[in-house]
């Protein structure tokens, strides 16, 4: 086995676009929603704060440059970047596009395609109804050339993450695509035309994970996207939730719905799980079936800065826990699953707590956790 291979998922939603200017307020990132955090119990971490108050600003290629040195000073080796395009409108792409840009930045990367819609669900911390604010005509056959040939540029340069001469393409809920194989194949053919061998497609979303309903013969991996992966297994109704998802969509589409409604807690606190709890159950975690699968570690979730009492966190996070169980994981990656790779979220994602990124309770606590188990195992 070659040395693991450490991926954080990368939120770019930290500069302003026009788009959520006019969907949240002037000058909305998600630093608006992190800084607006409150404590919901007794030693709630909230809010979050990074190390020396760097609420950064991605229009910067000097942030970039800084994220990206630090990543590969404590060992990561590159960032797996979400990516968000409805039906030919691309948005949050600037950290992505500078990356591209700036060749002599030293990282690997792959894209994630964050495919689905917008909602306005923060609205509604107290849960009422939502409305999609954009969405992805999957049907359109000619934005799918488009789209391929806007990911090209990234897929041919010599940062970006392939297997065999395969660009790495991450789909986060493909199972919701109505032509999904006929879209992937002809990306794949027109990858080939470019001179690569095709694409590897990898699913990311617990929902495509569980779902049976869909063909994954397209697909090289699917990641153990924790922690909701490993909270899905024990959720009965996964399948029938993923499902209707699916087909729910394209009848609201078709009749014209774009409001759905929300389901409203009957208690006042927010859910608060166990980290020790959930990461035994990681660490039980054995691939199987044809879809060889991607282990995934996470450092922390904690979504009330987005959704209040109607989200969830977790108690009991420490860096060095965190350090215990990444070195279990890198183990199990080692002996029982088919890839050098290892998913952590995530890099970035301050307002639901899942973060390398060095704040001022832990400063580069996860950071260096990483590295030394890369350095002992590695």
């Amino acid at each position: 086995m070659k040395d693991i291979k450490v991926i954080p998922v990368y939120l770019p939603q930290f500069h302003a676009i026009p788009e959520n200017d006019e969907w949240w307020g002037k000058g909305f990132t998600e630093w608006v929603n992190v800084k607006g955090a409150k404590p919901l119990f007794e030693g709630h971490n909230q809010p979050r704060v990074p190390l020396n108050k760097n609420y950064y600003d991605l229009n910067d290629v000097e942030t970039l440059k800084w994220q990206c040195k630090m990543a590969k000073e404590y060992g990561i080796y590159g960032f797996c970047m979400y990516h968000y395009w409805f039906s030919g409108k691309v948005l949050l792409h600037r950290p992505m596009e500078l990356l591209l840009t700036h060749p002599e930045i030293n990282i690997n990367y792959c894209i994630s395609w964050a495919n689905g819609e917008w909602r306005d669900t923060w609205k509604y911390k107290d849960a009422k109804s939502t409305k999609i604010l954009i969405y992805d005509d999957y049907n359109n056959e000619k934005l799918w050339v488009d789209h391929f040939n806007y990911m090209l540029p990234f897929f041919k340069d010599n940062r970006y993450m392939k297997e065999n001469n395969k660009p790495i393409l991450v789909i986060y809920t493909p199972h919701i695509i109505t032509k999904l194989n006929k879209m992937l194949d002809l990306w794949t053919q027109m990858a080939k035309k470019e001179g690569f061998e095709g694409i590897t497609y990898i699913y990311q979303s617990a929902a495509s994970s569980f779902d049976r309903s869909w063909d994954k013969s397209r697909f090289e991996y699917g990641i153990e996207m924790n922690p909701g992966y490993v909270n899905g297994i024990s959720n009965r109704n996964i399948r029938q939730i993923s499902r209707l998802m699916k087909y729910s969509r394209e009848i609201k589409r078709i009749l014209h719905i774009n409001r759905r409604l929300l389901v409203t807690k009957n208690n006042s606190e927010i859910k608060q799980n166990d980290y020790d709890e959930v990461w035994q159950k990681i660490l039980q975690l054995r691939p199987n079936g044809t879809i060889r699968m991607i282990p995934c570690a996470f450092t922390d979730w904690d979504n009330s800065p987005r959704f209040g009492i109607n989200g969830s966190c977790y108690t009991g996070v420490t860096p060095q826990k965190f350090k215990h169980y990444f070195a279990l994981l890198v183990e199990n990656a080692k002996k029982y699953y088919k890839s050098d790779k290892i998913f952590v979220f995530a890099w970035n994602e301050w307002a639901e707590g899942g973060y390398l990124e060095p704040d001022e309770l832990y400063g580069t606590g996860f950071l260096e956790a990483i590295k030394e188990v890369l350095d002992e195992q590695n």
